[in-house]
């Protein structure tokens, strides 16, 4: 039997994060490294490198990247697995939220929306998986939304794109489970980072956090535990699953 310190112990793995310089990928990037895992944080800030040289531990790897330059991506994966060995753990956490009102949102910003939320992630976890089930075992962990479940005002394409990872999430494990590679999904509320402040500061969050049974949002070691326990040893039966961490938002 495994016990529950080895169940979190990923000494001697690889794992990758998608907007890790920053907010919510910083945390789990922490958690991950804390956990003794290497980590590779991939991001468009000319500062990730820095950003990975403060994580707890040695040997992470900050990379520069731009996410929706799609034909760049298996270069990139290729890049990584060079420099570092083989991905164990893939943690889809780039993305944006762009808010406007349905009948005034432009195409340009439905498309780059879609690109960096769907379609991105749909390329590297294609890129990754690939490399995985040829190993026979992998993690991929996809940041979802709160929003893919229940909607948002003013967040129309946001909703689309992550009830879209949602179902591709699902769709991933019913296909790469059965080669040892389990898919699944983390949703948060809004988290208590500089973004989820901004965007929700003064009466809208107050009227947001009304809203939620726990009458606050999510703080960002939260969310970062969940996808520690996702990539984790422990769940290796959990795959195609949704890990919603929202206050209780979606149970009303």
């Amino acid at each position: 039997m495994t016990s529950i310190k080895q169940a979190y112990d990923l000494t001697g793995q690889v794992a990758v994060v998608t907007g890790g310089a920053g907010g919510l990928g910083v945390e789990i990037g922490t958690a991950l490294a804390e956990s003794g895992a290497r980590v590779v944080l991939v991001d468009r800030l000319e500062g990730t490198a820095d950003v990975a040289a403060r994580l707890p531990g040695e040997g992470h790897v900050g990379i520069v990247a731009d996410l929706v330059a799609f034909d760049t991506i298996a270069p990139l994966v290729e890049r990584i697995e060079a420099a570092v060995g083989a991905i164990d753990i893939l943690v889809n956490n780039a993305g944006t939220a762009l808010i406007d009102d349905a009948v005034d949102v432009p195409v340009d910003c439905w498309d780059f929306q879609m690109d960096l939320n769907l379609k991105s992630p749909f390329l590297i976890a294609q890129a990754v998986g690939r490399k995985m089930i040829a190993r026979g075992s992998g993690r991929i962990i996809n940041m979802a939304s709160q929003a893919g479940v229940i909607a948002l005002q003013g967040h129309v394409a946001y909703t689309a794109s992550k009830a879209a990872i949602i179902g591709m999430t699902k769709a991933l494990a019913f296909e790469w489970s059965p080669h040892g590679v389990t898919v699944n999904a983390v949703s948060p509320t809004v988290v208590n980072t500089e973004l989820g402040r901004r965007v929700f500061e003064g009466e809208a969050g107050v009227q947001f956090k009304a809203k939620l049974p726990t009458r606050r949002f999510a703080e960002p070691e939260e969310i970062a535990l969940a996808v520690l326990y996702l990539a984790s040893n422990g769940a290796g039966s959990t795959t195609g699953t949704n890990l919603l961490v929202d206050g209780g938002y979606t149970i009303q």
